[in-house]
């Protein structure tokens, strides 16, 4: 694999706001969903537990996502993906405790980027969601315990006149040095 491959992907994936209402198939959403569970993370803990939905259980979970008029868009992605922390492992829990450092919030959010961009690499338009009702998600999804979800991420395919915009973003002079 070439870096301008790589980069090619970066440019190409952006926070679809316009699904075309298919669904996701499940080979697919488990294949995208495996890729990302090969995601690095602090003494290889891996903390985390993904649940896709898709289909009629989209009805009880989009709701949740929903709040205060948020994420309307939701309703017509093909399949959602919940992003659940786990327990991570004591040598990353004394780890973090000694350096002062959350490295379950990190490998989330590494695991997160992986996701969106191995979605975007089997051809699946993605949103990354924060706002969300955790109490009602995780009763819609079936936890019991006190799980967190800190983000929801929904995939499918864009509308067809859904165009690739242009990334915006600093300057590298201005977020990139080199000592």
């Amino acid at each position: 694999m070439q870096l301008s491959d790589l980069r090619a992907l970066f440019l190409h994936r952006q926070s679809c706001r316009a699904f075309d209402g298919r669904g996701v198939e499940d080979d697919i959403l488990k294949e995208v969903c495996s890729a990302a569970l090969l995601a690095p993370s602090a003494c290889n803990a891996q903390p985390w537990h993904l649940i896709a939905v898709r289909g009629d259980k989209m009805r009880e979970v989009v709701p949740c996502l929903q709040g205060m008029g948020m994420n309307k868009f939701a309703s017509k992605a093909g399949a959602l993906v919940a992003v659940c922390e786990g327990a991570s492992n004591l040598t990353a829990r004394l780890g973090g405790k000694l350096k002062g450092t959350d490295f379950t919030a990190n490998d989330l959010g590494i695991l997160t980027a992986h996701l969106v961009l191995a979605a975007e690499g089997a051809g699946l338009a993605s949103c990354i969601l924060g706002w969300r009702d955790e109490d009602k998600l995780r009763a819609a999804l079936g936890i019991r315990q006190k799980v967190r979800i800190p983000v929801v991420v929904a995939l499918g395919y864009a509308e067809a006149d859904d165009p690739i915009r242009p990334k915006k973003r600093k300057p590298v002079e201005e977020t990139f040095t080199i000592l």
